[in-house]
């Protein structure tokens, strides 16, 4: 089966093709650029970029994939979480096309996309033997440990009480003067800094009486603490700035308290559910301290680690339609949604009896 994946939850614009769960083309239009004098994602201007450039990306997609619309059995487009207007013109795009060529269409969880890019590349996904999983799931303004007894059946048993890790590295570059997007500028900067000069707080450490949710604490994060720290010690020594050394020092300390917060909760799920494998994915899971230090976690406790290839980590729109491979394979029915979804969430599969008929 060959399906056209679209994504445009929020700053990139992609398309790609994938036959049987093998990405037979990704194509990834990024805006950083337009985004990055304004130190963060605005909307307006992300939906306006992806009307200029779907169509194109779309058309590349299906050359690369030396295909054409008429090869296509079915489409996938993400309709949430994300932006609003972003989400809006992937979903047209996609729902006009299915009209047009009269081939159905499934609506993606973003989230989900993430979760099964683990599983793509050039070989069809391999899911046998993998669950049940815990994932560590790190997208964008996400992060949350997701307990995935089968494909689809979902349990989260850990998140972020304020902001995430995407967040915490896009609030410290910024603070650090090194430009955005956060991550990548830090883990840049940070290369040959020492990670444990300065000792930042990661987070729910302490016990804590006033505990509200409905999760367990020791396996929740919170990056809020962390972004204050940060601050507060840059402006208890203003000399970090001027010296080169001291500042990659405390960069490395920064991103070191983000990935072993990270990683701290990943080892706790890990001793509390049983597990045949554990992934990392989203944006954050291509940050290489982080990478590091679960491939440790995975030699350690002999569970087997899966991350995606980097071209699968950030926004794309192989995951959308591998998700959607993924979802077809269970038996689960093309499925049109009404209208795009911001606030999404992930809900676990209704499985049906036999597998659609195109």
């Amino acid at each position: 089966m060959k399906l056209l994946g679209i994504e445009t939850s929020c700053d990139e614009t992609a398309a790609a093709v994938v036959e049987d769960g093998a990405v037979r083309s990704n194509i990834i239009y990024s805006q950083i650029a337009q985004h990055a004098p304004y130190g963060g994602v605005v909307p307006e201007i992300a939906s306006r970029d992806h009307v200029r450039k779907l169509p194109g990306i779309i058309e590349e997609a299906l050359a690369k994939a030396n295909g054409s619309f008429d090869d296509l059995d079915g489409l996938a487009v993400t309709f949430g979480p994300g932006l609003a207007s972003s989400l809006l013109i992937g979903f047209s795009a996609a729902r006009a096309l299915s009209q047009r060529l009269n081939k159905p269409l499934m609506g993606i969880n973003h989230h989900e996309g993430h979760i099964y890019s683990v599983f793509l590349g050039e070989d069809p996904p391999q899911l046998e033997g993998a669950f049940p999983m815990l994932t560590l799931m790190v997208s964008g303004g996400d992060t949350r440990l997701v307990y995935i007894r089968e494909p689809g059946n979902y349990e989260i048993v850990g998140q972020t009480i304020d902001d995430a890790a995407g967040e915490a590295l896009d609030k410290g570059a910024t603070l650090l003067g090194l430009g955005y997007p956060g991550g990548p500028a830090i883990q840049q900067f940070a290369e040959g800094g020492n990670p444990h000069a300065v000792r930042f707080p990661r987070g729910l450490d302490n016990p804590g009486s006033d505990w509200t949710y409905n999760l367990d604490r020791t396996l929740c994060f919170s990056f809020s603490g962390l972004k204050t720290s940060l601050l507060y010690f840059l402006q208890k020594n203003p000399d970090v700035m001027e010296d080169e050394t001291k500042k990659r020092d405390v960069t490395a300390s920064y991103q070191e308290a983000v990935a072993d917060a990270l990683t701290t909760r990943m080892e706790r799920a890990l001793k509390k559910y049983s597990c045949a494998a554990f992934s990392c994915a989203g944006g954050v899971s291509l940050n290489k301290p982080l990478r590091g230090k679960l491939t440790a976690l995975s030699e350690k406790t002999s569970v087997p680690l899966r991350l995606s290839s980097p071209t699968l980590c950030t926004d794309n729109a192989a995951m959308i339609a591998g998700a959607a491979a993924i979802r077809l394979q269970a038996g689960l029915p093309f499925n049109v949604p009404q209208d795009v979804n911001p606030t999404l969430r992930l809900e676990n599969w209704k499985r049906v009896n036999k597998q659609p008929e195109l």
